[in-house]
């Protein structure tokens, strides 16, 4: 049986589409490996979202050659789509596909194995005009699936390479996303994450359709769906009816990831945002209203191009203000061939580690003020994997539908199933929580108030 091996670079959406690759592999009768064990064919799908994304792909390409020189090593991915070229030029590179024609790999492999020739088989993104439907109906593994809805995005903010390594915003037609989400119910997920490059885009190229539209169809119509999380949305994105479907909805979770990138009107005017400070304040209290205890996550970069210590201070207090309860913080680096990798005023390493150190110690406080309101509070997590504990054995952790990890004592057939637990100790990065009851569809409303 032939073996193939992947590497994963970068994000959620990548990790999907390795996943999509992989079947398409199962199908035609591969056996998958390690990346550290040698392979027939290794599948490199890389990530160019910073150029240490691009760094660290050439690593992953070179280590795979090394193993095996005699294995047909294929690059995909953004980096692949972005720079074909630089990656055609490493040693040992047969084939280098895009972020699209993924469905084509394994002819490529075939043409490869006959003609002993380098196959370079990226296209212009930008003239992609239709999703290329990548079917996933199960995780190797995942406890929570992802579930691909849009690709692309029309942005072009400053900082941001992705448009032209995903071409424009596409969205998945609405019937596949609910067939593959049935699927994936059907499979023994409870929880489907709903992911994409712009995913609170989705249904922009779409007459008369939306995410509202699909979130709705999506409770609807998926039978033995629990859990339904949004991977990310932008505050421009996120409309009074969207609002309105996630205050009504009974499967639609208690956590938003928003990215912020900056608090300061100024900064965001120079990175070509599609909001005003005034426009996301009134959508998270909008939002707040709709969803109490909704937990908001987010993203910030520091230190972009020209930014003042009053701009900091800006993005500073309004995280304070609006009770974010996790960030991410990113030092602002360079990506080559953006508008903001050419602007000047570029901020000092020190003065960029400095406000990262001051904005991670802020969400650290924020994420604990968050987890201490549920103390006591009994709340159901998914358990995804057995926590490693130098002290203890038997521990699992997972999520709650509003974002807090949870660990809890159990055995090992817990992971995946839904479990209602009581959170004795609140904290951060982990809460510890009680089994109660691992709840299963048979369970009737009388039984549940029993329990509590």
């Amino acid at each position: 049986m032939p073996q193939v091996a992947f590497h994963t670079l970068g994000c959620k959406v990548n990790h999907y589409e390795t996943e999509a690759i992989w079947q398409l592999f199962k199908e035609a009768g591969y056996e998958r490996t390690e990346y550290e064990k040698r392979a027939d064919v290794y599948v490199i799908n890389t990530c160019t979202v910073t150029n240490t994304g691009d760094k660290k792909s050439r690593q992953i390409i070179r280590r795979a050659v090394r193993q095996n020189p005699d294995a047909v090593v294929c690059v995909t991915g953004c980096y692949a789509q972005t720079s074909p070229a630089e990656i055609m030029a490493i040693p040992g590179v047969d084939i280098v596909v895009g972020t699209q024609d993924r469905t084509k790999m394994l002819d490529y492999i075939a043409q490869y194995r006959e003609e002993r020739q380098p196959i370079n088989a990226v296209r212009n993104i930008m003239k992609t005009r239709v999703y290329e439907e990548l079917d996933v109906p199960a995780f190797t593994d995942r406890t929570r699936a992802s579930l691909k809805i849009q690709e692309g995005c029309n942005n072009f903010c400053t900082f941001c390479i992705i448009p032209w390594a995903r071409g424009l915003m596409r969205s998945r037609d609405g019937q596949e996303v609910i067939r593959q989400a049935q699927q994936l119910v059907d499979a023994g997920y409870k929880e489907i994450v709903l992911t994409g490059i712009h995913t609170g885009g989705y249904g922009e190229d779409i007459k008369n359709y939306n995410l509202a539209g699909l979130l709705r169809d999506l409770e609807r119509e998926v039978k033995g769906l629990k859990r339904l999380r949004i991977s990310s949305i932008e505050a421009s994105q996120i409309t009074d009816e969207v609002i309105d479907v996630l205050g009504k909805s009974d499967i639609v979770v208690r956590h938003l990831h928003i990215p912020l990138q900056s608090g300061s009107d100024t900064v965001l005017k120079r990175m070509r945002r599609k909001y005003t400070m005034e426009h996301f304040a009134e959508r998270l209290t909008k939002l707040k209203a709709a969803l109490p205890g909704l937990a908001i996550t987010s993203d910030v970069i520091v230190g972009f191009p020209g930014e003042t210590e009053e701009e900091f201070m800006e993005t500073y207090n309004f995280i304070k203000e609006y009770e974010f309860s996790e960030l991410h913080v990113f030092p602002y680096s360079k990506r080559t061939g953006t508008p903001a990798a050419r602007m000047d005023d570029q901020v000092d390493e020190e003065i960029k580690n400095e406000r990262v150190h001051k904005l991670i110690a802020l969400s650290d406080q924020l994420a604990k003020e968050y987890a201490s309101k549920h103390d006591n509070e009994v709340l159901e997590i998914i358990p995804e994997e057995a926590f490693k504990d130098n002290k203890q054995e038997g521990l699992l952790v997972g999520y709650t539908d509003n974002y807090m990890k949870v660990i809890i004592e159990g055995s090992e057939d817990l992971i995946g199933k839904l479990v209602r637990v009581k959170i004795t100790k609140a904290g951060y990065p982990y809460n510890e929580g009680q089994v109660l009851k691992v709840m299963d569809d048979e369970v009737t409303p009388e039984e549940l108030v029993k329990i509590v």
